[in-house]
């Protein structure tokens, strides 16, 4: 079983009225939750942490990850509000506006985190759930908890709108990635870092700081993965772009579930990947991702949509 861990929030996506209005529609979202429906529907068994409202916009986010048959008993339910994040797309890309003081999510603490058993192959962490207090100690501590035993997978996700104190949020990732085994950045995200030269050379930065698999993403012109032994590059699929909702958190599910399913989710396995394997990974991970951006908000493929 894979645990995600992290926001589940309503994204307010743009659309039309039937009067000819500008308005918003609500759908289930965040980033660490899309992963989680993502895998869910890949057929991996899936489970889910974070904080929940016990709320309308709760209820669509605890149908949402039911219908897609992923676990929700680790969530903490309780009477605060839902996340809201509202959704501007440009060209197909999405910024976000988030109003999320006092929520479910933000405010769990360590006393919400829930016994694992042995079941649980790996833990995924990331996005905005790692800003605020005290959501972002609280997974972070999840993470230092379970790191020596099962596998850790952290997507930073930036939202450079949503961080108020870059510093402090950037230590945060790096103590994290010094303990996670799969760490994946999108070219954006490399470059809120700051550190100069090329992906190989950002990649091997990673890898020396901890990580055993680094993955770069850079949109239309596919991803890489880097170990210790060896780098693979494979292209984006070609697909009409709707918009890039929910893109980077579907492949981060393919390459999790490719992982499970060659059942080479343990540690030592991530850190001594074959070519073959570090292939697969990232092509079920592009695969999935390709279907994500052909129609709109963060709706990821089920298994039979991509052929497993």
């Amino acid at each position: 079983m894979i645990l995600c861990c992290g926001e589940a929030l309503i994204d307010m996506l743009p659309r039309d009225t039937t009067l000819g209005e500008k308005g918003f529609a609500p759908y289930a979202g965040g980033a660490i939750f899309n992963t989680a429906i993502a895998l869910g529907r890949l057929g991996i068994p899936t489970a889910f942490f974070t904080g929940i409202a016990d709320d309308m916009m709760g209820e669509i986010l605890l149908d949402t990850l039911k219908a897609s048959n992923v676990d929700y008993s680790p969530c903490a339910i309780t009477p605060r509000p839902s996340t809201i994040a509202f959704v501007k797309l440009v060209n197909g890309h999405a910024t976000y506006a988030f109003y999320d003081e006092g929520t479910a999510g933000r405010m769990i603490t360590t006393d919400d985190l829930p016994t694992l058993g042995d079941d649980c192959e790996a833990l995924h962490f990331g996005a905005i759930s790692l800003i605020p207090s005290p959501c972002g100690e609280t997974y972070e501590a999840l993470l230092d908890r379970e790191a020596a035993t099962r596998v850790i997978s952290l997507d930073p996700n930036i939202r450079p709108g949503f961080i108020k104190d870059k510093a402090a949020h950037m230590a945060r990732i790096k103590r994290m990635a010094a303990k996670s085994d799969i760490v994946k950045f999108s070219d954006e995200d490399l470059e809120w870092f700051g550190l100069e030269g090329d992906h190989d050379a950002l990649a091997a930065h990673w890898l020396n700081h901890g990580a055993k698999l680094v993955v770069i993403t850079k949109g239309a012109e596919g991803a890489t993965g880097y170990t210790s032994a060896r780098k693979v590059t494979v292209p984006s699929e070609r697909v009409t772009v709707v918009d890039t909702v929910g893109a980077g958190d579907t492949f981060d599910a393919g390459v999790l579930a490719s992982l499970k399913m060659d059942n080479l989710l343990t540690k030592a396995q991530v850190a001594n990947l074959d070519e073959q394997a570090l292939r697969n990974a990232l092509a079920l991970g592009a695969k999935a991702a390709a279907v994500t951006v052909s129609r709109a908000g963060a709706n990821p493929p089920w298994a039979r949509e991509i052929g497993l």
